[in-house]
């Protein structure tokens, strides 16, 4: 098992690319703080792993609250007895156009989708420092690059990829490895909550726009995080890595 007796925080994890990866850290030997906002999505994904012989313990609330990120870092450390991994996958939309863009969508956007990750590298990193070894793994987004209608949710990810590496120089003379997932076009409810019309367009162009045809899953970011979180990426840091079917090469 390549994360056994690892303990892992990932955020947002009660469903989508966060419920993903915390079913494969658990197939791979993690232990697991699942967090949401939703209690039922996150008590049943913890259910879920627990079922499986899994080890894990939901922490809700947002990320936006810094008391919410120390007690997950906390729980992990008094259920588990230390932290080893981060995945700060936690995020929001608040898609709209620039000009009509309000001053409430642009802040409940940076709040969670930024400030939510600083908070994760911050808290995380304290511990990790101590214990001299880490991995903390940040979902950033192709979006980073500038999307039309956006501009909140690109500018978040855009500073994920910043955080990611300044973290990355501070944090890699004490042995954490940081670096930060970029996924394109994933199906998760999210993309399926987009308008039927925009979906129907968006399929129309895949083939034109994603050179393997496709739109990503849960699981192709899940495999990403893993390989991350493991030490089969020791000498990896300060990397953003695109998953997204070659639509950004």
């Amino acid at each position: 098992m390549r994360l056994k007796d690892k303990v892992a925080i990932v955020t947002g994890s009660g469903r989508g690319i966060g419920e993903g990866i915390v079913m494969r850290f658990a197939e791979e030997g993690a232990k697991i703080i699942v967090n949401d906002v939703n209690e039922a999505d996150a008590l049943a994904v913890v259910e879920k792993i627990r079922a499986k012989g899994g080890q894990a313990v939901a922490v809700l609330g947002s990320v936006s609250d810094r008391e919410v990120v120390q007690k997950m870092v906390d729980t992990a450390v008094a259920q588990f007895g230390t932290l080893d991994i981060i995945v700060n996958n936690a995020g929001i939309t608040r898609d709209v156009m620039l000009h009509k863009m309000t001053d409430d969508q642009w802040k409940a956007v940076i709040d969670v989708n930024l400030t939510g990750v600083y908070y994760g590298i911050q808290c995380a990193g304290r511990v990790m420092r101590e214990k001299k070894y880490g991995k903390i793994v940040n979902i950033s987004s192709t979006s980073a690059l500038g999307n039309a209608g956006q501009l909140n949710y690109s500018a978040s990810k855009a500073g994920v990829i910043g955080m990611t590496k300044t973290a990355a120089k501070e944090l890699g003379p004490k042995n954490v490895n940081v670096n930060a997932i970029a996924p394109g076009m994933i199906w998760t409810d999210m993309l399926k909550g987009m308008p039927p019309d925009v979906l129907q367009q968006m399929d129309m162009m895949l083939p034109f726009i994603v050179p393997l045809n496709r739109k990503g899953s849960p699981q192709d970011i899940a495999n990403l995080a893993l390989f991350l979180a493991s030490d089969e990426s020791s000498f990896i840091t300060g990397q953003i890595i695109f998953c997204d079917g070659g639509m950004k090469m």
